[in-house]
Protein backbone atom coordinates (compact mmCIF):
# COMPACT_ATOMS: atom_id res chain seq x y z
CA UNK A 1 0.00 0.00 0.00
CA UNK A 2 1.30 3.38 -0.94
CA UNK A 3 2.76 5.17 1.83
CA UNK A 4 0.66 8.33 1.61
CA UNK A 5 1.02 9.23 4.91
CA UNK A 6 4.42 10.66 4.64
CA UNK A 7 2.86 13.66 2.57
CA UNK A 8 0.93 16.50 3.87
CA UNK A 9 -1.09 18.83 1.52
CA UNK A 10 0.38 22.43 0.77
CA UNK A 11 -1.86 25.13 2.20
CA UNK A 12 -4.19 26.76 0.36
CA UNK A 13 -5.14 30.40 0.87
CA UNK A 14 -8.05 31.50 2.12
CA UNK A 15 -9.53 34.09 -0.98
CA UNK A 16 -13.47 34.51 -1.11
CA UNK A 17 -12.90 37.56 -3.47
CA UNK A 18 -11.45 35.93 -6.04
CA UNK A 19 -12.38 36.80 -9.20
CA UNK A 20 -10.99 34.97 -12.42
CA UNK A 21 -13.53 32.26 -12.23
CA UNK A 22 -16.62 34.74 -14.04
CA UNK A 23 -13.63 35.74 -16.52
CA UNK A 24 -12.65 34.47 -20.54
CA UNK A 25 -9.30 34.35 -22.16
CA UNK A 26 -9.61 37.29 -24.46
CA UNK A 27 -6.62 37.39 -26.29
CA UNK A 28 -3.16 35.60 -26.45
CA UNK A 29 -0.56 36.53 -23.56
CA UNK A 30 2.95 37.86 -24.36
CA UNK A 31 4.90 34.41 -25.35
CA UNK A 32 8.40 33.92 -23.94
CA UNK A 33 10.35 30.74 -25.21
CA UNK A 34 12.46 29.29 -22.48
CA UNK A 35 13.95 26.50 -24.97
CA UNK A 36 17.20 27.41 -25.62
CA UNK A 37 17.87 27.75 -21.46
CA UNK A 38 15.17 25.84 -19.34
CA UNK A 39 14.50 23.38 -21.70
CA UNK A 40 18.11 22.67 -22.89
CA UNK A 41 19.39 22.38 -19.43
CA UNK A 42 17.21 19.30 -19.05
CA UNK A 43 17.97 17.27 -22.11
CA UNK A 44 20.09 14.45 -21.64
CA UNK A 45 22.13 15.70 -24.69
CA UNK A 46 22.57 19.62 -24.76
CA UNK A 47 22.39 21.45 -27.70
CA UNK A 48 25.13 22.61 -29.30
CA UNK A 49 25.69 25.95 -30.65
CA UNK A 50 24.64 24.99 -34.20
CA UNK A 51 21.47 22.98 -32.67
CA UNK A 52 20.50 26.15 -30.74
CA UNK A 53 20.95 27.95 -33.92
CA UNK A 54 18.39 25.71 -35.25
CA UNK A 55 16.17 25.77 -32.67
CA UNK A 56 16.52 29.79 -32.21
CA UNK A 57 15.64 30.08 -35.84
CA UNK A 58 12.75 28.21 -35.63
CA UNK A 59 11.47 30.12 -32.73
CA UNK A 60 11.42 33.52 -34.41
CA UNK A 61 9.78 31.57 -37.72
CA UNK A 62 6.98 31.01 -35.46
CA UNK A 63 6.86 34.48 -34.35
CA UNK A 64 8.10 34.54 -30.61
CA UNK A 65 8.98 37.96 -30.10
CA UNK A 66 10.58 37.23 -26.39
CA UNK A 67 13.21 34.26 -26.26
CA UNK A 68 15.44 33.47 -23.45
CA UNK A 69 18.66 32.50 -25.73
CA UNK A 70 20.58 30.75 -22.19
CA UNK A 71 22.58 31.05 -18.93
CA UNK A 72 25.72 32.65 -20.28
CA UNK A 73 27.45 32.67 -16.77
CA UNK A 74 27.03 28.99 -16.59
CA UNK A 75 29.10 27.84 -19.29
CA UNK A 76 31.47 28.98 -22.10
CA UNK A 77 29.24 26.48 -24.72
CA UNK A 78 26.03 29.45 -23.41
CA UNK A 79 28.31 32.43 -24.01
CA UNK A 80 29.18 31.44 -27.06
CA UNK A 81 25.95 30.51 -28.73
CA UNK A 82 24.74 34.17 -27.81
CA UNK A 83 27.57 35.65 -29.10
CA UNK A 84 26.99 33.68 -32.35
CA UNK A 85 23.51 35.02 -33.05
CA UNK A 86 24.86 38.57 -32.08
CA UNK A 87 28.09 38.31 -34.59
CA UNK A 88 25.96 36.54 -37.44
CA UNK A 89 23.16 39.07 -37.26
CA UNK A 90 20.62 36.56 -36.63
CA UNK A 91 18.76 38.47 -34.23
CA UNK A 92 15.49 40.29 -35.83
CA UNK A 93 14.90 43.73 -34.87
CA UNK A 94 11.71 42.61 -33.23
CA UNK A 95 12.87 40.15 -31.43
CA UNK A 96 13.71 40.45 -27.33
CA UNK A 97 16.23 37.82 -26.44
CA UNK A 98 16.83 37.20 -22.67
CA UNK A 99 19.44 36.09 -20.21
CA UNK A 100 18.88 34.45 -17.24
CA UNK A 101 20.96 34.91 -13.84
CA UNK A 102 21.23 34.14 -10.31
CA UNK A 103 21.53 37.58 -7.98
CA UNK A 104 25.98 37.36 -8.10
CA UNK A 105 27.42 40.29 -9.00
CA UNK A 106 30.53 38.56 -11.38
CA UNK A 107 27.47 36.34 -13.27
CA UNK A 108 25.10 39.39 -13.80
CA UNK A 109 28.68 41.27 -15.27
CA UNK A 110 29.44 37.72 -17.59
CA UNK A 111 25.64 38.29 -18.77
CA UNK A 112 25.76 41.51 -19.54
CA UNK A 113 28.96 40.96 -21.51
CA UNK A 114 27.62 38.43 -23.59
CA UNK A 115 24.91 41.09 -24.74
CA UNK A 116 26.98 43.45 -26.15
CA UNK A 117 25.84 44.45 -29.94
CA UNK A 118 22.57 43.21 -28.73
CA UNK A 119 20.17 45.86 -29.77
CA UNK A 120 17.05 44.55 -27.39
CA UNK A 121 17.46 42.42 -24.79
CA UNK A 122 16.14 41.48 -20.77
CA UNK A 123 17.88 40.50 -18.27
CA UNK A 124 16.35 37.79 -15.88
CA UNK A 125 17.81 37.86 -12.50
CA UNK A 126 16.31 35.46 -9.87
CA UNK A 127 16.69 33.86 -6.51
CA UNK A 128 14.70 31.09 -4.19
CA UNK A 129 12.74 32.89 -1.81
CA UNK A 130 10.18 29.69 -0.66
CA UNK A 131 9.75 28.43 3.42
CA UNK A 132 11.51 25.34 2.31
CA UNK A 133 14.58 26.56 0.26
CA UNK A 134 15.42 29.36 2.72
CA UNK A 135 16.10 26.66 5.75
CA UNK A 136 17.15 23.86 3.86
CA UNK A 137 19.74 25.66 1.00
CA UNK A 138 19.99 28.87 1.90
CA UNK A 139 20.11 28.54 5.89
CA UNK A 140 18.71 31.92 5.70
CA UNK A 141 15.95 34.50 7.29
CA UNK A 142 13.84 36.49 5.22
CA UNK A 143 15.77 39.51 5.71
CA UNK A 144 18.65 37.96 4.15
CA UNK A 145 16.96 36.27 1.26
CA UNK A 146 15.18 39.74 0.17
CA UNK A 147 18.79 41.03 1.19
CA UNK A 148 20.45 39.14 -2.05
CA UNK A 149 17.22 40.29 -4.45
CA UNK A 150 17.51 43.77 -3.72
CA UNK A 151 21.45 43.19 -4.29
CA UNK A 152 20.97 41.62 -7.84
CA UNK A 153 18.50 44.24 -8.56
CA UNK A 154 21.02 46.68 -8.43
CA UNK A 155 23.95 45.24 -9.67
CA UNK A 156 21.51 44.70 -12.82
CA UNK A 157 21.01 48.34 -12.93
CA UNK A 158 24.76 49.69 -12.42
CA UNK A 159 26.04 46.95 -14.80
CA UNK A 160 23.32 48.03 -17.99
CA UNK A 161 23.64 51.54 -17.12
CA UNK A 162 26.36 52.02 -20.22
CA UNK A 163 24.38 49.56 -22.09
CA UNK A 164 24.43 50.14 -25.91
CA UNK A 165 21.00 49.21 -26.87
CA UNK A 166 17.56 48.56 -24.97
CA UNK A 167 17.53 46.65 -21.66
CA UNK A 168 14.37 45.30 -19.93
CA UNK A 169 14.74 43.97 -16.40
CA UNK A 170 12.87 40.64 -15.38
CA UNK A 171 12.46 39.60 -11.34
CA UNK A 172 11.67 35.69 -10.34
CA UNK A 173 11.38 35.02 -6.28
CA UNK A 174 11.89 31.38 -7.44
CA UNK A 175 9.62 28.61 -6.17
CA UNK A 176 7.10 31.72 -6.04
CA UNK A 177 4.36 28.86 -4.94
CA UNK A 178 6.06 27.88 -1.73
CA UNK A 179 6.33 31.36 -0.76
CA UNK A 180 4.54 33.19 1.10
CA UNK A 181 2.63 35.39 -0.25
CA UNK A 182 3.23 38.67 1.88
CA UNK A 183 6.71 37.85 1.91
CA UNK A 184 6.84 37.79 -2.53
CA UNK A 185 4.62 40.85 -2.79
CA UNK A 186 7.24 42.74 -0.37
CA UNK A 187 10.18 41.25 -2.53
CA UNK A 188 9.01 42.74 -5.39
CA UNK A 189 8.12 45.86 -4.62
CA UNK A 190 11.43 46.47 -3.38
CA UNK A 191 13.29 45.03 -6.84
CA UNK A 192 10.64 47.64 -8.92
CA UNK A 193 11.31 50.59 -6.64
CA UNK A 194 15.24 50.06 -7.54
CA UNK A 195 14.75 49.55 -11.25
CA UNK A 196 12.06 52.60 -11.18
CA UNK A 197 9.76 50.99 -13.43
CA UNK A 198 7.19 53.61 -15.27
CA UNK A 199 4.67 53.09 -17.60
CA UNK A 200 6.92 54.11 -20.40
CA UNK A 201 9.71 51.69 -19.06
CA UNK A 202 8.44 49.09 -17.45
CA UNK A 203 9.95 45.80 -15.74
CA UNK A 204 8.68 42.00 -15.61
CA UNK A 205 7.53 40.76 -12.58
CA UNK A 206 7.67 36.56 -13.50
CA UNK A 207 6.02 34.40 -10.62
CA UNK A 208 6.47 30.69 -11.45
CA UNK A 209 5.31 27.70 -10.48
CA UNK A 210 8.39 25.87 -10.18
CA UNK A 211 7.47 23.18 -8.80
CA UNK A 212 3.67 22.22 -9.12
CA UNK A 213 2.39 21.99 -5.08
CA UNK A 214 -1.40 21.74 -5.40
CA UNK A 215 -4.46 22.47 -7.92
CA UNK A 216 -3.91 25.06 -10.74
CA UNK A 217 -7.08 27.11 -8.76
CA UNK A 218 -4.66 28.14 -6.28
CA UNK A 219 -2.13 28.98 -8.32
CA UNK A 220 -4.60 31.54 -10.07
CA UNK A 221 -5.04 32.69 -6.30
CA UNK A 222 -2.26 33.50 -5.88
CA UNK A 223 -1.57 35.53 -8.91
CA UNK A 224 -4.78 36.94 -8.95
CA UNK A 225 -3.90 38.17 -5.19
CA UNK A 226 -0.56 39.72 -6.33
CA UNK A 227 -2.16 41.40 -9.03
CA UNK A 228 -4.07 43.51 -7.14
CA UNK A 229 -1.70 44.12 -5.30
CA UNK A 230 1.84 44.91 -6.38
CA UNK A 231 2.67 48.56 -6.45
CA UNK A 232 2.51 50.86 -9.75
CA UNK A 233 1.00 47.64 -11.47
CA UNK A 234 0.74 50.14 -14.54
CA UNK A 235 4.23 49.68 -14.78
CA UNK A 236 4.75 45.72 -14.64
CA UNK A 237 4.24 43.36 -17.03
CA UNK A 238 2.79 40.04 -15.02
CA UNK A 239 4.33 36.98 -16.24
CA UNK A 240 4.00 33.48 -14.96
CA UNK A 241 6.54 30.66 -15.27
CA UNK A 242 4.14 26.96 -14.80
CA UNK A 243 6.01 23.72 -14.22
CA UNK A 244 4.42 20.32 -14.57
CA UNK A 245 5.04 18.01 -12.06
CA UNK A 246 1.33 17.69 -11.01
CA UNK A 247 0.80 17.18 -15.29
CA UNK A 248 -1.79 20.57 -14.70
CA UNK A 249 0.74 22.87 -16.16
CA UNK A 250 -1.43 24.15 -19.26
CA UNK A 251 -4.63 24.47 -17.22
CA UNK A 252 -2.06 26.11 -14.42
CA UNK A 253 -1.88 28.75 -16.90
CA UNK A 254 -4.81 29.45 -18.86
CA UNK A 255 -6.01 30.15 -15.11
CA UNK A 256 -3.20 32.16 -14.49
CA UNK A 257 -3.92 34.05 -17.51
CA UNK A 258 -7.95 34.55 -15.91
CA UNK A 259 -6.11 35.87 -13.07
CA UNK A 260 -4.13 38.73 -14.39
CA UNK A 261 -1.13 37.10 -15.94
CA UNK A 262 0.16 39.32 -18.95
CA UNK A 263 3.23 37.30 -20.34
CA UNK A 264 3.48 33.41 -20.47
CA UNK A 265 7.15 31.34 -20.01
CA UNK A 266 7.20 27.98 -21.15
CA UNK A 267 8.87 25.75 -24.14
CA UNK A 268 7.62 23.72 -26.98
CA UNK A 269 5.84 20.75 -26.67
CA UNK A 270 6.71 21.19 -22.65
CA UNK A 271 10.39 20.21 -22.33
CA UNK A 272 12.22 20.84 -19.13
CA UNK A 273 13.39 19.74 -15.79
CA UNK A 274 10.93 16.54 -14.04
CA UNK A 275 7.53 16.35 -15.82
CA UNK A 276 8.50 19.18 -17.78
CA UNK A 277 7.63 23.07 -18.51
CA UNK A 278 4.37 24.24 -19.77
CA UNK A 279 3.63 23.43 -22.82
CA UNK A 280 2.99 26.76 -24.85
CA UNK A 281 1.96 25.16 -28.13
CA UNK A 282 -1.11 23.34 -26.06
CA UNK A 283 -2.16 27.04 -24.85
CA UNK A 284 -1.45 28.39 -28.01
CA UNK A 285 -3.47 25.85 -30.26
CA UNK A 286 -6.24 25.71 -27.09
CA UNK A 287 -6.84 29.62 -27.48
CA UNK A 288 -7.02 28.61 -31.56
CA UNK A 289 -9.30 26.02 -30.70
CA UNK A 290 -11.38 28.64 -29.25
CA UNK A 291 -10.86 31.21 -32.10
CA UNK A 292 -8.68 33.61 -30.62
CA UNK A 293 -5.76 34.50 -32.81
CA UNK A 294 -2.50 32.88 -30.90
CA UNK A 295 -0.50 35.47 -32.49
CA UNK A 296 2.18 32.77 -33.52
CA UNK A 297 2.57 30.68 -36.95
CA UNK A 298 1.56 27.39 -36.04
CA UNK A 299 -0.04 25.69 -39.00
CA UNK A 300 2.78 23.64 -39.92
CA UNK A 301 2.58 21.06 -36.23
CA UNK A 302 4.87 18.72 -38.58
CA UNK A 303 7.66 21.10 -39.13
CA UNK A 304 7.67 22.08 -35.63
CA UNK A 305 7.83 18.63 -34.36
CA UNK A 306 10.61 17.34 -36.82
CA UNK A 307 12.78 20.49 -35.71
CA UNK A 308 12.29 19.77 -32.04
CA UNK A 309 12.71 16.04 -31.97
CA UNK A 310 16.12 16.56 -33.81
CA UNK A 311 17.12 19.49 -32.10
CA UNK A 312 16.52 18.17 -28.72
CA UNK A 313 16.98 14.23 -29.68
CA UNK A 314 13.43 13.59 -27.63
CA UNK A 315 10.69 12.41 -28.73
CA UNK A 316 7.15 13.45 -29.13
CA UNK A 317 4.54 11.24 -27.28
CA UNK A 318 1.74 9.68 -29.54
CA UNK A 319 -1.02 11.22 -27.42
CA UNK A 320 0.34 14.54 -27.01
CA UNK A 321 -1.80 17.23 -27.97
CA UNK A 322 -2.74 18.51 -31.27
CA UNK A 323 1.02 17.12 -32.18
CA UNK A 324 1.14 13.75 -31.14
CA UNK A 325 0.75 11.03 -33.68
CA UNK A 326 -3.02 9.51 -33.08
CA UNK A 327 -4.29 12.27 -31.67
CA UNK A 328 -6.55 12.66 -34.83
CA UNK A 329 -6.98 9.43 -34.96
CA UNK A 330 -10.69 7.54 -33.82
CA UNK A 331 -10.39 3.70 -32.90
CA UNK A 332 -14.13 3.63 -31.38
CA UNK A 333 -16.66 2.62 -34.18
CA UNK A 334 -18.81 5.23 -32.42
CA UNK A 335 -16.21 7.79 -32.47
CA UNK A 336 -16.01 6.81 -35.98
CA UNK A 337 -19.15 7.05 -36.97
CA UNK A 338 -19.34 10.44 -34.84
CA UNK A 339 -16.73 11.93 -37.35
CA UNK A 340 -18.24 10.75 -40.00
CA UNK A 341 -21.57 11.85 -39.94
CA UNK A 342 -19.71 15.03 -38.66
CA UNK A 343 -18.01 15.68 -41.61
CA UNK A 344 -20.49 14.97 -43.98
CA UNK A 345 -23.19 17.12 -42.38
CA UNK A 346 -20.41 20.42 -42.37
CA UNK A 347 -19.80 19.72 -46.49
CA UNK A 348 -23.63 19.25 -46.79
CA UNK A 349 -24.61 22.42 -44.59
CA UNK A 350 -21.68 24.18 -46.09
CA UNK A 351 -20.77 25.08 -42.39
CA UNK A 352 -18.40 28.45 -41.37
CA UNK A 353 -17.86 27.22 -38.14
CA UNK A 354 -15.91 23.79 -37.38
CA UNK A 355 -18.15 21.27 -35.50
CA UNK A 356 -17.18 17.86 -35.84
CA UNK A 357 -17.58 15.13 -33.23
CA UNK A 358 -14.65 14.47 -31.17
CA UNK A 359 -12.34 16.47 -33.44
CA UNK A 360 -11.99 20.14 -31.57
CA UNK A 361 -10.06 21.50 -34.62
CA UNK A 362 -9.56 20.83 -38.15
CA UNK A 363 -6.30 18.67 -38.35
CA UNK A 364 -5.45 20.66 -41.93
CA UNK A 365 -5.43 24.20 -40.50
CA UNK A 366 -2.36 22.70 -38.56
CA UNK A 367 -0.71 20.98 -41.23
CA UNK A 368 -2.32 17.69 -40.63
CA UNK A 369 -4.08 17.03 -43.85
CA UNK A 370 -2.07 13.99 -45.07
CA UNK A 371 -2.32 11.94 -41.65
CA UNK A 372 -5.61 9.36 -41.40
CA UNK A 373 -8.19 10.88 -39.27
CA UNK A 374 -9.80 7.69 -38.16
CA UNK A 375 -7.74 4.22 -37.72
CA UNK A 376 -9.07 0.83 -37.72
CA UNK A 377 -9.04 -2.02 -35.31
CA UNK A 378 -10.55 -4.50 -33.26
CA UNK A 379 -12.61 -1.51 -31.63
CA UNK A 380 -13.63 0.10 -34.39
CA UNK A 381 -17.35 -0.22 -36.50
CA UNK A 382 -19.06 0.15 -39.74
CA UNK A 383 -18.93 3.81 -39.67
CA UNK A 384 -14.92 4.06 -39.27
CA UNK A 385 -14.69 1.62 -42.54
CA UNK A 386 -16.43 3.69 -44.36
CA UNK A 387 -14.64 6.80 -43.39
CA UNK A 388 -12.01 5.73 -44.31
CA UNK A 389 -13.06 4.51 -48.18
CA UNK A 390 -14.53 8.16 -48.54
CA UNK A 391 -12.19 10.17 -46.98
CA UNK A 392 -9.16 8.24 -48.52
CA UNK A 393 -10.45 6.70 -51.50
CA UNK A 394 -13.92 8.95 -52.66
CA UNK A 395 -15.82 6.04 -52.08
CA UNK A 396 -19.41 7.12 -50.42
CA UNK A 397 -20.79 3.46 -50.03
CA UNK A 398 -24.46 3.23 -49.53
CA UNK A 399 -25.13 3.00 -45.63
CA UNK A 400 -26.53 -0.41 -45.63
CA UNK A 401 -22.91 -1.48 -47.34
CA UNK A 402 -21.55 -0.10 -44.08
CA UNK A 403 -21.40 -3.01 -42.04
CA UNK A 404 -21.15 -5.74 -44.62
CA UNK A 405 -17.30 -4.21 -45.62
CA UNK A 406 -16.92 -3.66 -42.06
CA UNK A 407 -17.59 -6.83 -41.28
CA UNK A 408 -14.77 -7.98 -43.70
CA UNK A 409 -12.30 -6.01 -42.13
CA UNK A 410 -13.00 -6.94 -38.40
CA UNK A 411 -12.36 -9.98 -38.97
CA UNK A 412 -9.08 -8.86 -40.40
CA UNK A 413 -8.29 -6.89 -37.61
CA UNK A 414 -9.13 -9.57 -34.60
CA UNK A 415 -6.12 -11.50 -35.79
CA UNK A 416 -3.71 -9.00 -37.06
CA UNK A 417 -4.51 -6.10 -35.07
CA UNK A 418 -4.83 -2.52 -36.63
CA UNK A 419 -5.70 -2.33 -40.38
CA UNK A 420 -4.20 0.12 -42.53
CA UNK A 421 -6.18 1.92 -44.94
CA UNK A 422 -4.32 0.87 -47.87
CA UNK A 423 -5.39 -2.82 -46.76
CA UNK A 424 -8.52 -1.41 -46.13
CA UNK A 425 -9.10 -0.36 -50.07
CA UNK A 426 -7.19 -3.92 -50.97
CA UNK A 427 -9.48 -5.68 -49.45
CA UNK A 428 -12.39 -4.00 -50.87
CA UNK A 429 -11.03 -4.41 -54.25
CA UNK A 430 -10.72 -8.21 -53.63
CA UNK A 431 -14.13 -8.39 -52.41
CA UNK A 432 -16.38 -6.39 -54.43
CA UNK A 433 -14.79 -4.37 -58.07
CA UNK A 434 -12.22 -7.09 -58.32
CA UNK A 435 -14.70 -9.96 -57.80
CA UNK A 436 -15.16 -11.89 -61.34
CA UNK A 437 -15.01 -15.01 -60.92
CA UNK A 438 -17.07 -17.42 -62.14
CA UNK A 439 -18.91 -15.27 -64.04
CA UNK A 440 -16.75 -11.66 -65.92
CA UNK A 441 -18.63 -9.72 -67.80
CA UNK A 442 -16.86 -8.41 -70.72
CA UNK A 443 -19.44 -6.03 -72.64
CA UNK A 444 -22.71 -5.57 -73.68
CA UNK A 445 -24.77 -3.55 -76.01
CA UNK A 446 -27.73 -1.31 -74.85
CA UNK A 447 -30.76 -0.45 -77.57
CA UNK A 448 -33.56 1.67 -76.41
CA UNK A 449 -36.62 0.97 -78.38
CA UNK A 450 -38.18 3.68 -79.93
CA UNK A 451 -42.09 3.02 -79.18
CA UNK A 452 -43.23 3.96 -76.00
CA UNK A 453 -43.67 0.70 -74.58
CA UNK A 454 -43.07 -0.83 -71.03
CA UNK A 455 -40.09 -2.68 -71.80
CA UNK A 456 -38.06 -0.39 -73.97
CA UNK A 457 -34.50 -1.44 -73.19
CA UNK A 458 -33.06 -4.38 -74.47
CA UNK A 459 -29.57 -5.86 -73.64
CA UNK A 460 -27.27 -8.07 -75.31
CA UNK A 461 -24.40 -8.97 -72.71
CA UNK A 462 -21.01 -10.67 -73.43
CA UNK A 463 -19.65 -12.29 -70.12
CA UNK A 464 -16.98 -15.51 -69.16
CA UNK A 465 -18.80 -18.57 -67.33
CA UNK A 466 -16.21 -20.92 -65.54
CA UNK A 467 -13.21 -19.37 -68.38
CA UNK A 468 -16.11 -20.09 -71.27
CA UNK A 469 -17.19 -16.88 -73.06
CA UNK A 470 -21.00 -16.78 -73.59
CA UNK A 471 -23.93 -14.36 -74.74
CA UNK A 472 -26.87 -13.69 -73.43
CA UNK A 473 -29.81 -11.23 -73.89
CA UNK A 474 -32.68 -9.50 -72.08
CA UNK A 475 -35.56 -6.47 -72.05
CA UNK A 476 -36.32 -4.60 -69.11
CA UNK A 477 -37.50 -1.29 -68.34
CA UNK A 478 -33.88 -0.16 -68.37
CA UNK A 479 -30.53 -1.42 -68.70
CA UNK A 480 -30.11 -2.52 -65.01
CA UNK A 481 -33.36 -4.38 -65.55
CA UNK A 482 -32.51 -5.71 -68.90
CA UNK A 483 -29.24 -7.16 -67.69
CA UNK A 484 -31.43 -8.84 -64.59
CA UNK A 485 -33.59 -10.17 -66.37
CA UNK A 486 -31.55 -11.68 -69.01
CA UNK A 487 -29.36 -13.12 -66.18
CA UNK A 488 -32.07 -14.77 -64.33
CA UNK A 489 -32.85 -16.64 -67.71
CA UNK A 490 -29.39 -17.59 -68.58
CA UNK A 491 -28.39 -18.89 -65.19
CA UNK A 492 -32.02 -20.12 -63.89
CA UNK A 493 -31.55 -18.15 -61.08
CA UNK A 494 -34.43 -15.27 -59.43
CA UNK A 495 -32.75 -12.22 -58.06
CA UNK A 496 -34.16 -8.76 -57.12
CA UNK A 497 -31.87 -5.49 -57.21
CA UNK A 498 -33.05 -3.69 -53.47
CA UNK A 499 -31.32 -0.68 -53.91
CA UNK A 500 -28.85 0.95 -56.96
CA UNK A 501 -26.77 3.64 -56.29
CA UNK A 502 -23.84 5.82 -58.30
CA UNK A 503 -21.80 8.38 -57.88
CA UNK A 504 -18.67 9.87 -59.28
CA UNK A 505 -14.92 8.89 -58.47
CA UNK A 506 -13.11 12.15 -59.40
CA UNK A 507 -13.83 15.30 -61.50
CA UNK A 508 -12.96 15.65 -65.09
CA UNK A 509 -13.53 14.51 -68.78
CA UNK A 510 -11.53 10.74 -67.72
CA UNK A 511 -13.50 10.47 -64.49
CA UNK A 512 -15.26 7.17 -63.13
CA UNK A 513 -18.30 5.74 -61.74
CA UNK A 514 -18.76 3.98 -58.91
CA UNK A 515 -22.16 1.74 -58.83
CA UNK A 516 -23.18 0.16 -56.03
CA UNK A 517 -25.99 -2.98 -56.39
CA UNK A 518 -27.87 -4.51 -53.87
CA UNK A 519 -29.18 -7.78 -54.47
CA UNK A 520 -31.55 -10.37 -53.33
CA UNK A 521 -31.56 -13.95 -54.22
CA UNK A 522 -35.05 -14.64 -53.88
CA UNK A 523 -34.96 -18.39 -53.29
CA UNK A 524 -32.83 -18.18 -50.35
CA UNK A 525 -33.10 -14.58 -49.21
CA UNK A 526 -30.11 -13.86 -49.16
CA UNK A 527 -28.43 -10.28 -50.05
CA UNK A 528 -25.16 -8.88 -50.74
CA UNK A 529 -24.16 -5.85 -52.43
CA UNK A 530 -21.73 -5.98 -55.72
CA UNK A 531 -19.68 -2.36 -56.40
CA UNK A 532 -18.59 -1.66 -60.80
CA UNK A 533 -16.23 0.67 -61.58
CA UNK A 534 -16.31 2.31 -65.20
CA UNK A 535 -16.00 5.72 -66.99
CA UNK A 536 -19.32 4.44 -67.84
CA UNK A 537 -22.00 4.56 -65.80
CA UNK A 538 -24.20 1.99 -67.78
CA UNK A 539 -21.01 -0.25 -67.91
CA UNK A 540 -20.35 0.60 -64.07
CA UNK A 541 -23.53 -0.81 -63.09
CA UNK A 542 -23.50 -4.31 -64.97
CA UNK A 543 -20.12 -4.68 -63.40
CA UNK A 544 -21.90 -4.35 -59.71
CA UNK A 545 -24.65 -6.55 -60.73
CA UNK A 546 -22.04 -8.89 -62.00
CA UNK A 547 -19.54 -8.61 -58.96
CA UNK A 548 -22.91 -8.87 -56.67
CA UNK A 549 -23.50 -12.27 -58.16
CA UNK A 550 -20.24 -13.94 -57.76
CA UNK A 551 -20.61 -12.51 -53.66
CA UNK A 552 -24.10 -14.19 -53.30
CA UNK A 553 -23.99 -16.79 -55.67
CA UNK A 554 -20.77 -18.40 -55.73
Amino acid sequence: MLNYERYKQAPVMNYPERQWPGKKIQKAPIWCSVDLRDGNQALIEPMVVEEKIEMFQLLVKLGFKEIEVGFPAASQIEFDFIRQLVERKMIPDDVVVQVLVQCREHLIKRSIEALRGVKKAIVHIYNSTSTLQRDVVFNKDMDEIKAIAVQGAQWAKQYTSDFDGEVMFEYTPESFTGTELEYALDICNEVQEIWGATPDKKIIINLPSTVEMTTPNVYADQIEWMNQRLKNRESIILSIHPHNDRGTGVAAAELAILAGADRVEGTLFGNGERTGNLDILTVAYNLFSQGIDPELHLENIREISDVYERCTKMEIAPRHPYAGKLVFTAFSGSHQDAINKGTKAMRDRKNTFWEVPYLPIDPSDIGRQYEPVVRINSQSGKGGVAFVMDTFYGFKLPKGMHKEFADVIQAISEKQGEVAPEQILNEFNSNYTDRKEPIHFLKAQITEAEDDVEFSTFAKVRYMDHGVEKVFEGVGNGPIDAVQKGLEKELDIEIRVLDYSEHALASGSGAKAASYIHLLDVRTGKTTYGVGISSNITRASIRGIFSALNRLLY
